[in-house]
C-alpha cells in the first residue's frame, strides 16, 4: 500500500491527452493489483478462462493500456525484483490480511451477501499472473524492465535520469524514492463506484511535482522521507498517533527524525537502513526505452486460444495498437 502523503502534496488534475507523446514508467505490480481488484464479476469472482486461470489482469493490460497508447501515452512496465529484508514483516501481514479477506468473501457468498469488497482485498499476484502479464506486455511492443529491487524505486530512477517523463503509480512511495513527477490514476481513469455507496465519481489522472511539493512544504527530500517513515511505510510501522500533518509539524520543529525520537524517548528499528533505502535504492541502468511493433498474431494466439478471450475484440484491439505504431513510424520517417 505504501505511505499516504496525499493530504500534504498538491495533486494537479490532468487529461489523458496531456500525456500524449510522454513516457511513463509504470509500477507493474501496482497496476496488476489494480486490475485484479477492480476487474471482477458482480459476485467478486475474477475473470478466468475455462482452465481456471485468472485473466482479469490480462483484460486490463490489453484494453485499458490500448486506450492509453491510442491517446499517445508511451508506457514502460517496471517489475519488482527482490524485496529488502526489512519488508518481510509487511509482506507477512499483507498475506494474512488477504487470507482473512478470502475467508470473509466465502462466508458472504455462502450467506448470499455482497462480498465484493472482501474479494477485492483477497487479490493476490502469483508467478503465473506475473509471467502472463510480462508475456502480453512484450507482445504489445512495450518495454519491460526488471528492477533489482522495488519497481517504484526503479521507475523513479528512470524519471530522475530523464529517460521517462513520469513515474506512474498509485502509491506515494515513488516520491520518497525521488521521482520528479508522479502520475496517478492511469489505470482507473473513468467512472468509479464509491465503496459501500451507490454513487459514481469521475476519476481523473493527477500529477504530483516533487520539487514543487517540497518547496510548498518548506522541507527537503530527506525530510519528506522521514515524514513518510514516521507515518509508516512498507518497511516500518511508523510512530503511534502520528499522521502526515503531525509528522510535518514535528519535522519543521526538530529538523530531523533522530531529534524527534530523542525527545519522544523512542527508537525505531533499522531507521538508517530504511531511510537510506529510500534515498539510494538498488536500481539498474541496464534497460531500453523503445516501442516495438506489436505482435498481433501472438497477442491473438495467447489471449484467444490459450485464455479464451473473444477473438474479434482481441484482434480489433491488437490491430489498433499496430496502427498506432505504424502512425508513429510514419511520423519519424518524415523527419529522417
Amino acid at each position: 500500500m505504501g505511505v499516504d502523503l496525499g493530504e500534504l502534496l498538491d495533486r494537479k488534475k490532468i487529461e489523458i491527452r496531456d500525456l500524449s507523446g510522454r513516457w511513463v514508467a509504470i509500477d507493474a505490480f501496482n497496476t496488476l493489483y489494480q486490475f485484479l481488484s477492480i476487474i471482477r464479476q458482480r459476485d467478486g469472482t475474477p475473470l478466468m478462462d475455462r482452465q481456471g486461470n485468472v485473466t482479469s489482469h490480462l483484460s486490463g493490460l490489453l484494453y485499458r493500456t490500448a486506450n492509453l497508447i491510442e491517446a499517445g501515452v508511451k508506457l514502460a512496465f517496471v517489475f519488482d525484483g527482490e524485496a529488502p529484508s526489512f519488508k518481510a514483516q509487511t509482506l507477512a501481514v499483507r498475506s494474512e490480511g488477504r487470507d482473512k479477506a478470502a475467508s470473509a468473501w466465502e462466508e458472504a457468498r455462502a450467506a448470499g451477501e455482497d462480498g465484493f469488497k472482501y474479494a477485492q482485498a483477497a487479490s493476490r499476484i502469483n508467478s503465473e499472473i506475473i509471467d502472463d502479464g510480462r508475456r502480453l506486455i512484450q507482445a504489445m511492443g512495450l518495454p519491460v524492465i526488471q528492477a533489482p529491487s522495488e519497481g517504484e524505486a526503479q521507475a523513479a530512477h528512470m524519471a530522475a535520469r530523464g529517460d521517462v517523463d513520469y513515474a506512474g503509480s498509485q502509491d506515494y512511495d515513488s516520491l520518497l524514492f525521488g521521482a520528479p513527477l508522479v502520475v496517478r490514476n492511469l489505470a482507473i481513469t473513468g467512472k468509479r463506484k464509491l465503496p459501500k455507496k451507490n454513487v459514481f465519481v469521475d476519476v481523473q489522472p493527477e500529477v504530483i511535482d516533487l520539487k514543487e511539493g517540497l518547496a510548498n512544504l518548506g522541507i527537503t527530500h530527506k525530510q519528506l522521507v522521514e515524514i513518510g517513515i514516521m507515518c509508516g511505510t512498507d518497511y516500518n510501522a511508523g510512530l503511534e498517533r502520528v499522521g502526515p500533518k503531525t509528522a510535518l509539524k514535528l519535522i519543521r520543529e526538530k529538523g530531523d527524525l533522530e531529534s524527534i525520537l530523542l525527545e519522544r524517548e523512542e527508537s525505531m528499528a533499522e531507521l538508517g537502513k530504511i531511510r537510506e533505502f529510500f534515498l539510494s535504492p538498488p536500481v539498474t541502468d541496464e534497460y531500453e526505452i523503445a516501442l516495438r511493433r506489436p505482435r498481433v498474431d501472438e497477442i491473438v494466439s495467447f489471449l484467444v486460444e490459450e485464455r479464451d478471450f473473444d477473438h474479434e475484440r482481441v484482434e480489433k484491439t491488437a490491430r489498433r495498437l499496430e496502427e498506432v505504431y505504424r502512425s508513429g513510424q510514419s511520423t519519424l520517417d518524415r523527419w529522417f
